[in-house]
């Protein structure tokens, strides 16, 4: 890696905690300059703008939360057993993400009405998400893992809301009380889908 390539990491990286836990508004040039050691210039050759910097952390950040959360899926035959998993490194994974909590959820919320281009960005990865959690439902489907009658888009509507929502009242109770409710109650309604 080139060193240019290197610092560009590098800020993206100590970027990301500030942008995650005060979101692109509260972020402030001193923010990122103190974070990173570097002046409003050295930022600035790196990245056109604020804005570029915040949607390459997005990205950074909401790839890190991705690994974490399909690690170990891929060696998961049953597509219940690996649905599963998901909850399971959802609640457990929470190791070497971005400080400040899940990307998606922080960024769809702040970005929601003021920041289109992070907003497109929170969208398109809820849609991806939502596809590979669809794909893993058919997928069920199609060997008989899963009964028929199971609509993919609404399991995965369910898992995404039911997490991503325990996680915003954990934070709000500063306890973990509700995301441990979630995934026993998704890893009981999951069971209930297995095929015969």
């Amino acid at each position: 890696m080139k060193k240019g390539e290197a610092t560009r990491r590098e800020i993206i990286e100590k970027a990301a905690p500030i942008f995650n836990k005060k979101g692109f508004e509260g972020a402030s040039l001193s923010d990122l300059m103190e974070a990173t050691g570097l002046e409003k210039g050295g930022i600035y050759r790196h990245f056109e703008s604020k804005e570029q910097l915040a949607e390459e952390v997005f990205d950074y950040a909401w790839n890190l939360a991705m690994e974490r959360r399909m690690a170990g899926t891929e060696a998961i035959d049953n597509s219940v057993d690996r649905l599963k998993q998901i909850l399971r490194n959802f609640r457990e994974k929470r190791e070497g993400l971005v400080a400040g909590g899940c990307p998606l959820l922080n960024t769809a919320v702040e970005a929601d009405d003021g920041n289109p281009a992070l907003r497109n960005k929170a969208k398109r990865a809820m849609t991806g998400l939502l596809a590979r959690l669809e794909s893993i439902v058919e997928d069920g489907k199609k060997r008989g893992e899963i009964k028929n009658g199971v609509d993919p888009e609404e399991i995965a509507t369910l898992i995404v809301s039911t997490l991503e929502g325990s996680l915003m009242v954990n934070r709000l109770r500063e306890r973990d009380a509700a995301m441990r409710v979630a995934v026993q109650h998704l890893e009981e309604y999951l069971e209930g889908m297995r095929g015969s």
